[in-house]
């Protein structure tokens, strides 16, 4: 499994106890309404599978409190201390409309009404009166704003945005 194909739902504070359990922080929303049985820990830069033994949240303070199969020891769960957590993308809850923001639209694939296919939005950054997407076109990063003049429409489901840039932002990067 990689990264990319996974959400991080938080990371493993620090054990609790002698027999494993481990405290973990988590910063993704509803993640108590999402089933799973096991989760992916980023050792070295790669995605370990751990079967989870159980979990019980916290409500108050975005903690839970973690046992995984075979992790039974003090020594075990201190070598997963300070490491992020992971789970599939198809366990991600779809966002409802009223919760989609521009900022939920890095991964989608860009698609001018002139240019087409632009590249998949790889950065999303907020400035002072502006949010910018950045995609790479043509081999050259090029970045464009997000707002009502330029976005033309979203699919969700297909992770498009339809944009109509003004004329001659792309000149400008490829010139």
């Amino acid at each position: 499994m990689k990264i990319q194909d996974c959400f991080r739902i938080g990371s493993i504070l620090k054990t609790k106890g002698l027999k494993g359990e481990m405290q973990l922080y988590v910063d993704f929303d509803g993640l108590e309404d999402i089933a799973f049985n096991a989760i992916f820990v980023e050792i070295a830069g790669k995605l370990a599978p751990f079967f989870v033994k159980s979990i019980k949240y916290n409500d108050h303070n975005n903690q839970a409190y973690l046992y995984l199969e075979d992790v039974d020891t003090v020594e075990k769960a201190s070598a997963l201390a300070r490491k992020d957590v992971y789970l599939p993308n198809k366990l991600k809850p779809a966002k409802s409309e009223e919760d989609f923001t521009l900022f939920d639209l890095e991964g989608f694939t860009a698609i001018d009404e002139d240019e087409g296919e632009l590249g998949v939005i790889t950065e999303i950054n907020e400035y002072p009166q502006q949010i910018l997407a950045t995609v790479t076109y043509k081999g050259v990063e090029v970045m464009f704003p997000l707002n009502e003049d330029i976005i033309t429409g979203i699919d969700q489901v297909k992770e498009i945005l339809y944009v109509d840039l003004p004329e001659g932002l792309l000149d400008i990067y490829l010139g």
